[in-house]
């Protein structure tokens, strides 16, 4: 499928209600079009005045658990997932309403909000969406953790993980990020978590909502979800998902190839926070550009080959 060269937005309004991972607090969240140029804003409809956050990385307030926007003192908690969908289907221009301050965890994957944007239909706009173009290498490394950026004709990303846990050891995956891949082949991917933790979390009230039935969990020999896993790499799946919603942070969509490894919200917000001021290495234009026969090129290989993958 072609990357959409005018902005988008929903067709109508739709509605969910769900409980908050963390919280374990009851939400309904509501989403709605937006006209152009007007990004992805959150709206907490409990709060008087009705603040409003945009969906950008310099409001990004935690990274610890998930990630947490904020601004003037309200904030909206773990939105990752959510975010994924509105880059992993190319929508522009949203208002996000809801009546508490964390997005409902669903099933823990971003397939259920991927099923109701599909279903209110998506709204191609007037505007032309501008990117963010990637023209030289940008890179982050520090105990381990690895993000880089490079040149590329698509958004692509690459993600790599790396635990001890013998269910999981050395996973990669490498995909393109277009809608029918992204609701294909990401969308359903859960998020993961290791029985001890779990318990630890909860024991200092953290994680209330979290349960088998939104949440892949691994003891020490097996994964306890009676089902088992949805993809034979699930776990890595999952990761790729929380770095498309974290890079959607930049407020723009990207064209280029962004690797990971071992990465977290934390280590690819402080990517965002370099990619921004990098301004040497992006430039912002619409589409289509002139055809580069270097932007096809794979100059990344030899990252690849560093990372041992």
């Amino acid at each position: 499928m072609a990357i959409p060269t005018h902005q988008r937005t929903l067709d109508r309004a739709v509605s969910c209600s769900g409980i908050g991972l963390h919280s374990g607090k009851e939400v309904r969240l509501t989403l709605k079009p937006a006209p152009t140029n007007h990004g992805i804003k959150f709206v907490r409809k409990d709060l008087p005045d009705n603040p409003t956050i945009p969906a950008r990385f310099n409001c990004v307030v935690d990274t610890s658990l998930a990630t947490v926007i904020g601004l003037d003192g309200a904030i909206v908690s773990t939105i990752e997932h959510l975010m994924a969908c509105f880059a992993g289907l190319s929508i522009d221009n949203v208002i996000v309403e809801l009546d508490s301050y964390e997005v409902p965890v669903m099933d823990g994957s971003a397939g259920p909000f991927t099923q109701m944007i599909l279903e209110a239909g998506i709204r191609e706009q007037k505007a032309e969406r501008h990117f963010f173009v990637l023209k030289k290498p940008i890179e982050l490394e520090q105990d381990g953790k690895f993000v880089g950026a490079y040149p590329h004709n698509t958004f692509k990303i690459t993600c790599n993980i790396e635990f001890e846990h013998h269910l999981i050891r050395k996973q990669s995956c490498s995909m393109e990020v277009v809608d029918h891949i992204f609701e294909r082949e990401i969308s359903s991917a859960r998020t993961f978590g290791f029985l001890h933790e779990v318990e630890y979390m909860k024991r200092y009230g953290l994680a209330r909502g979290g349960s088998l039935d939104n949440a892949v969990v691994i003891d020490k020999s097996e994964i306890l979800n009676r089902e088992g896993l949805r993809y034979r790499d699930e776990f890595v799946r999952h990761k790729l998902l929380d770095c498309i919603g974290d890079f959607s942070l930049l407020g723009m969509p990207i064209l280029g190839h962004i690797i990971t490894k071992k990465s977290g919200h934390a280590f690819n917000h402080a990517f965002l926070e370099k990619f921004f001021n990098n301004k040497t290495s992006w430039q912002t234009q619409t589409l289509p550009f002139p055809s580069d026969p270097a932007r096809k090129s794979d100059p990344f290989r030899k990252t690849l080959k560093s990372l041992a993958i």
